[in-house]
């Protein structure tokens, strides 16, 4: 299967490098994109909103040559289920990283400022406890050394979307900093976050209890989860 890896804020395609050789192993052909203007700390972020992501992800599916597994951590859940909204029928299966889709009209976020067109990765104490979950000192120092400033319109832009078949495409979300129990509770309770994941047809929620960041605190443990998610598609 061919299994394209999308980076959350402040990533490139080198933060996946823990999870690919888990996927490669299993047989698999692994891209991980670095997207529009995180190439490097000095790239040119100005103009680039969450459409050049969607569009960039996008690219990738069209240019493989079957369907594909996106696997999208983070911020990067809104990229891939916008991305499967364009490209229903050549998704096999969308898997959301401590991330549920973006419905049309949200946002990702807007809780942090921007310097400038760029949010720089923020101090630890801006996120919550459970974001940092077994995120060591030696960890959190590897992010911040790798970390590349996220272009404040990727956070803020509205998501448009156009297309109810995303609906159909099959999605797995794998829980990391919330536990699936609360992700059951907050669709049951109608919670907005989750609105969109609830309109969904076909939905499997995997639990893997650490923090916000499993590429880093438990690599193989993810690439696992996502090997057992797209077997289901190949059995």
């Amino acid at each position: 299967m061919n299994i394209i890896l999308v980076p959350g804020f402040w990533l490139d395609a080198s933060s996946w490098s823990g999870v690919s050789p888990t996927l490669v192993d299993a047989g698999h052909d692994v891209q991980a994109l670095t997207l529009p203007g995180l190439e490097s700390v000095d790239a040119d972020r100005s103009g680039i909103g969450l459409r050049d992501h969607v569009d960039a992800v996008t690219a990738a599916i069209d240019a493989a040559t079957a369907p594909v597994v996106l696997v999208g951590h983070s911020g990067a859940g809104a990229m891939i289920h916008a991305a499967a909204d364009a490209r229903p029928d050549r998704v096999a299966r969308a898997i959301y990283v401590d991330s549920v889709p973006l419905g049309e009209g949200g946002f990702v976020t807007d809780d942090y400022a921007p310097v400038g067109d760029s949010v720089p990765l923020p101090e630890w104490d801006a996120f919550e406890p459970e974001d940092v979950i077994d995120l060591t000192d030696d960890l959190r120092a590897n992010f911040r050394a790798r970390a590349v400033p996220e272009p404040y319109r990727v956070m803020t832009d509205r998501q448009h979307l156009h297309n109810a078949r995303r609906y159909d495409v099959p999605s797995t979300v794998i829980a990391c900093e919330f536990s699936t129990q609360q992700l059951r509770q907050w669709i049951d309770g109608g919670v907005p976050f989750v609105a969109e994941l609830s309109r969904m047809h076909d939905v499997e929620l995997i639990d893997l209890p650490t923090g916000h960041w499993p590429q880093f605190t438990r690599p193989a443990d993810l690439g696992a989860a996502i090997v057992a998610a797209v077997s289901r598609d190949i059995a």
